[in-house]
């Protein structure tokens, strides 16, 4: 399995793959600079288990290559990395299919964390205590998380309410959009309601 990084800055490029490598290493840490490299790269290097693109790569237009990745490898999960602040550059990612959307002025010990939460959910490496509402199982955090966004909370909020990282609360989020099949925080509220979560 190999672990793509798709950035045109060399400097970016390298601190990841270092990030990357010190995580996973027995795993190929393959560096690409551009987009249009991607395929070739999978051909000789394998089956990815992780892709982290750049949002502002040459020759790619807003979020195309985030849908074309997760068009074609819809189970890796997706780390868009970008200078851009989140807000309206994260939703539209996670919108295209992104899982994860990271700053980059975020330390290397958030950005590590992120990642191996992805890593983890993604080997569905078990959560905390399984709390089964209906035909669906959640985590007690799952359940408490729902409840909070419920609530309007931002996940700065919730990452002040639960004493974490706003990129812990990011992938608890993933894991809970993954396990009920949605992707964002109005579709999760619309499957509580319908399935009596809420």
């Amino acid at each position: 399995m190999s672990l793509y990084i798709i950035d045109d800055h060399p400097l970016v490029r390298q601190a990841i793959a270092m990030l990357l490598r010190r995580m996973k290493p027995a795993a190929k840490v393959v560096e690409l600079e551009k987009f249009s490299e991607l395929q070739a790269a999978i051909i000789k290097n394998g089956a990815p288990e992780l892709f982290v693109l750049d949002l502002l790569l040459p020759g790619v237009k807003g979020t195309t290559a985030v849908s074309e990745v997760k068009g074609m490898y819809g189970d890796v999960p997706l780390v868009v990395i970008s200078s851009m602040p989140a807000g309206e550059a994260e939703e539209t990612c996670i919108e295209a299919g992104a899982d994860l959307y990271i700053e980059k002025s975020t330390p290397a010990n958030d950005i590590s964390a992120a990642i191996q939460g992805l890593f983890a959910a993604a080997d569905g490496t078990p959560d905390e205590d399984i709390v089964v509402a209906g035909d669906t199982k959640l985590s007690k955090r799952q359940k408490q998380l729902i409840i909070m966004l419920d609530r309007g909370l931002s996940n700065r909020d919730i990452a002040t309410e639960l004493d974490i990282s706003e990129h812990t609360v990011k992938v608890h989020l993933w894991r809970l959009f993954r396990r009920l099949n949605v992707k964002s925080r109005t579709q999760t509220l619309h499957f509580a309601r319908m399935n009596g979560l809420l």
